[in-house]
């Protein structure tokens, strides 16, 4: 791959392999430390892409294969997280900002699945290779994924409506 090719990948993809590896990991730092990994695997890599869509393939396949494995190292498993609340994005929208902590809130292989075809327009076999799944799997982990959410966002509405409830004066 020539320097002006990497230029262009990492331009064209880096945002997606960040956001990826954040909806993996919930930690910007080590987002952050995955996208620099899988780009310096990238220039390293002797592979020829036949397509762009190839290399996005790839891309995503190691994202989530160094996100994987940065959740299972010795660090991760005997350190406590500090609260990543401020790492998030900050939207004007309060719903938003409600789905996106409702999403993040989802164990990590729903979180990703839901990631990857809502948000990159991935296909369900796309999602499945890159997360090394059947199809079948990852049509299931959507239709659970979107039940918690649902039930999640149901829940935070009813709460919403017990908390605001003006109270009646009796005369």
């Amino acid at each position: 791959m020539t320097e002006e090719e990497f230029g262009q990948a990492a331009r064209t993809y880096g945002d997606m392999i960040y956001r990826v590896a954040y909806h993996g990991l919930k930690n910007r730092s080590d987002a952050e430390d995955v996208m620099q990994t899988v780009l310096l695997k990238l220039i390293e890599s002797k592979v020829e892409y036949a397509s762009q869509d190839h290399l996005k393939h790839w891309l995503l396949r190691v994202t989530v294969n160094e996100s994987r494995k940065l959740l299972r190292s010795f660090w991760r498993r005997t350190s406590v997280p500090l609260e990543e609340r401020r790492d998030g994005p900050v939207l004007e929208d309060p719903e938003k900002e409600e789905l996106f902590r409702a999403v993040m809130g989802l164990e990590a292989k729903y979180r990703l699945t839901i990631y990857l075809y809502y948000y990159e327009g991935c296909t369900v076999s796309e999602v499945a290779a890159a997360m090394k799944a059947k199809p079948s799997t990852v049509q299931t982990w959507l239709l659970r994924a979107r039940e918690r959410l649902r039930r999640e966002l149901s829940q935070e509405e009813e709460k919403e409506g017990e908390r605001y409830v003006r109270p009646q004066i009796v005369p």
